[in-house]
């Protein structure tokens, strides 16, 4: 495999500030060098006609895309379904845990995540704390963004919910959230929300499962317009509800501006809440769709693999949507769903890169093992597959067709 270490040319001081991918494809078929300086692509050029006066990496053999990101992770609870007893919100596991899930997820190409952090009952503000810590240690390997999550806003109950939401606020969280349906009152929570929002200028992310049209008709009329925006999944339940019910709800997010997560890989809730949300349905509506992973190895989902490119093929091979329809959900489309700068690979954009090993979308999304990621211009991941065959099976694998034409 070609080498992914950067290096300088023979001769040649290297430009610490300065990377160049030799010979990558790109998803319109062309072979190409990309400079990269100060964080951003610098140039893109026709292979070897890029001056190499820095560190370099030969992307022979792969095909370079935009890096996608990871719009709904929960590190504090990931990687604890194999922990016994209750789950541990000791400051200290959470922080590990979410530095070990973001980690993971980074190594599958994800350079920006953002992690759901439940806040208040017993354990206050701790879990968030964790988190924003988890995210100062990854400074210059992956951005994490925090979501701050209560479980109540609404009634005496909830009035500290409303409280603790304004602290997470200032403590650094940059995103509020959580889950209406399980308020005693949906709207009255969802209104509540929306105004810290707006006293702060947060971005709001909200669960629901979708599965109630009048509720969502609702959510849609008081969160149209609003902005930095709304975003709302994983509305697996609006997949459960008749074509025409579905369709109406549809258009009534679209309208307000509403961008959907969907969570292909099974989603962040109890047993008869998995699935996925209706994406043709809602992308045909003109809703903004977006994937990422949900629970990752925690009491709602005990296994996952955290990998954006699985949340890709799903939606190609079980949704019928074309591969780079399928690509873009976990890359351009979780990057605006997040409020991140849009990626290309042209000059002048965010130097946030995955180069993975084949030479089309639909191939690399099928069998995508060797990848390098580059965040902020410089590589912080690497992956490398080799596959090897014992002589023995090769030599039985050729004789079989050979048998069969005697």
């Amino acid at each position: 495999m070609p080498d992914s270490q950067p290096r300088p040319p023979d001769g040649a001081t290297a430009d610490s500030s300065a990377l160049l991918l030799c010979g990558a494809r790109l998803t319109d078929g062309r072979t190409v060098d990309v400079r990269l300086s100060g964080g951003r692509i610098e140039a893109v050029g026709t292979a070897g006609s890029l001056a190499p006066h820095c560190a370099r990496v030969d992307l022979g053999g792969y095909l370079l895309l935009p890096a996608p990101a990871e719009p709904h992770g929960h590190g504090d609870t990931a990687l604890t379904a194999d922990s016994p007893g209750p789950v541990s919100y000791e400051p200290d596991d959470v922080q590990r845990r979410a530095t070990e899930a973001a980690l993971l997820q980074l190594g599958h190409g994800a350079t920006a995540l953002r992690s759901h952090v439940r806040i208040g009952d017993v354990q206050g503000l701790g879990p968030l704390e964790a988190v924003l810590q988890a995210r100062r240690s990854l400074r210059g390997l992956t951005d994490l963004t925090a979501v701050a999550v209560p479980r109540l806003l609404t009634g005496l109950a909830g009035a500290d919910g409303l409280v603790m939401l304004r602290d997470a606020v200032k403590m650094g969280a940059a995103v509020v959230g959580g889950c209406p349906d399980a308020d005693p009152d949906p709207a009255g929570y969802v209104e509540a929300l929306l105004d810290v929002a707006a006293e702060h200028g947060c971005p709001v992310d909200l669960h629901t499962r979708g599965d109630d049209p009048a509720r969502l008709a609702r959510l849609a009329a008081m969160a149209g317009g609003v902005r930095p925006g709304v975003t709302i999944g994983p509305c697996a339940g609006l997949a459960h509800l008749p074509h025409e019910v579905a369709a109406r709800a549809a258009d009534q997010l679209a309208a307000a501006g509403i961008t959907v997560v969907c969570l292909p890989q099974g989603g962040c809730g109890a047993m008869e809440q998995r699935g996925s949300a209706p994406v043709r349905l809602l992308r045909a509506a003109g809703v903004r769709v977006a994937a990422g992973s949900g629970a990752l190895r925690d009491v709602s989902n005990p296994v996952g693999r955290g990998d954006p490119l699985e949340a890709a093929y799903l939606l190609a091979s079980r949704d019928g949507l074309r591969a780079e329809d399928a690509y873009a959900t976990v890359a351009s489309a979780a990057r605006e769903a997040m409020g991140l700068p849009e990626v290309r690979v042209e000059a002048g954009f965010p130097a946030e890169l995955l180069a993975v090993r084949g030479e089309r979308i639909a191939g690399v999304l099928s069998l995508a093992y060797s990848r390098i990621v580059i965040h902020r211009g410089r590589v912080v991941a690497r992956t490398s597959a080799v596959r090897e065959y014992c002589d023995s099976a090769v030599a039985v694998a050729l004789e079989l067709p050979r048998q069969g034409r005697q």
